[in-house]
């Protein structure tokens, strides 16, 4: 009987699955092997390919406050304080200063706005049309995500995860339950699977086309990785910065604890999803220009550009993510975090684990239900899941 029972433990910390291996899927994995499930990874690609190694790292405590993330930000900007004695691992967390400043093009003819409230650090030898403070070190933060990631992963494998290499096709169901994933032509056995594949979500409409899928996007965000010539003291800066031609553009500025300066900006609202990760590339011209306001901004220390890279940021319609149950007992899904999933990514892993587990999370999901796009009384949000042949 002692073994009986302990197979059937065993069993059951084994059948939870997360697609993906993003940040949100590796929060997730972590915190529920922290609860003692030993859940199975899977991933296309790499576990940093897309956006979760592409992202700025940007961490605030009280900025979503005015909008239903707030309580899940707040969460998550203690425990991503929490975290780095707990991975025991240096991914580039810090405390940092974060300013608003306008700036623009040398070509373009300017008056000073509005009085400097706060100047900008010695780094910056862009035009200051102002400056202010709107971010301090009690306040706000930063990760180098891709590190963080794979803290996280890896954090998760040690307690017992798997991960998993490969693309999955379908998933597998019967009487209405989640009961396996098709990856690579086999079924991996599951009775609870989270999806987590940022815009890459949306593909659950292929392969379960009769469930009410709310829809998922993508936003193309473009940044540069440089190397300056001597050290940026760290300050975010948040720009309104003024082209030669009179176009406004809010780019964002991260300098990083390995020496490296992280700018992103000139996003594509509409641009087109590669069906592969790996098939995500930056638009020459749009990097240009990014690396154009970097030396206006940086000046003789701008130095080399080691990457220009893009990707693709989930996003729904009402720009809260998609955190709870779908349809199908025992499929769950989290995405459409936008610009605030690596911030929001450890509190969403939390919660998740104890909805997955307990049943509950101690965070109010009800926000982010995807069930909230669903008309009540229509066809498809009564729609039932028959048998997966």
């Amino acid at each position: 009987l002692h073994l009986q029972s302990m197979l059937k433990q065993w069993y059951q910390r084994r059948v939870r699955g997360i697609l993906g291996s993003g940040v949100i899927g590796s929060s997730i994995a972590y915190f529920l092997s922290k609860k003692g499930a030993k859940p199975i990874v899977v991933e296309r690609c790499s576990v940093i390919c897309s956006a979760s190694s592409k992202a700025g790292g940007f961490l605030a405590l009280d900025w979503c406050d005015s909008s239903d993330l707030g309580p899940l930000a707040r969460r998550s900007f203690q425990l991503h304080s929490q975290l780095p004695g707990e991975l025991g691992f240096d991914y580039g967390y810090r405390r940092l200063d974060t300013l608003e400043v306008s700036s623009c093009d040398k070509g373009v003819k300017y008056r000073r706005q509005q009085k400097i409230e706060t100047a900008p650090p010695s780094w910056f030898t862009g035009a200051c049309l102002s400056s202010s403070t709107i971010g301090s070190t009690e306040t706000t933060a930063q990760v180098h995500p891709a590190l963080f990631t794979q803290a996280l992963i890896e954090g998760a494998r040690k307690m017992g995860a798997e991960l998993i290499n490969g693309t999955v096709e379908g998933i597998s169901y019967e009487g209405g339950k989640v009961n396996g994933v098709l990856v690579d032509g086999k079924i991996i056995p599951c009775s609870k699977l989270v999806i987590a594949l940022g815009p890459w979500s949306a593909k659950l409409s292929e392969w379960l086309p009769d469930l009410a899928i709310p829809e998922i996007t993508g936003v193309k965000a473009h940044s540069i990785v440089s190397r300056p010539t001597q050290p940026f003291i760290p300050h975010a800066l948040f720009l309104t910065y003024t082209t030669e031609d009179g176009k406004t553009e809010t780019p964002e500025v991260y300098p990083r604890n390995d020496g490296t300066v992280y700018m992103c900006g000139l996003s594509e609202k509409y641009a087109k999803l590669p069906s592969d990760p790996n098939e995500v590339v930056p638009s020459e011209n749009k990097c240009e220009q990014l690396h154009k306001m970097a030396k206006e901004l940086y000046g003789d220390t701008c130095g080399e550009i080691e990457r220009t890279q893009a990707c693709f940021l989930p996003c729904t319609k009402d720009s809260l993510p998609l955190i709870g149950k779908l349809p199908l007992e025992g499929l769950y899904i989290a995405t459409g975090h936008s610009c605030w999933g690596i911030l929001n990514s450890p509190g969403t892993g939390e919660a998740m684990a104890e909805l997955i587990l307990e049943g509950k999370s101690k965070i109010d999901l009800s926000p982010f239900d995807p069930a909230r796009f669903q008309k009540s009384g229509s066809k498809s949000s009564r729609k039932k899941m028959g048998d997966m042949s």
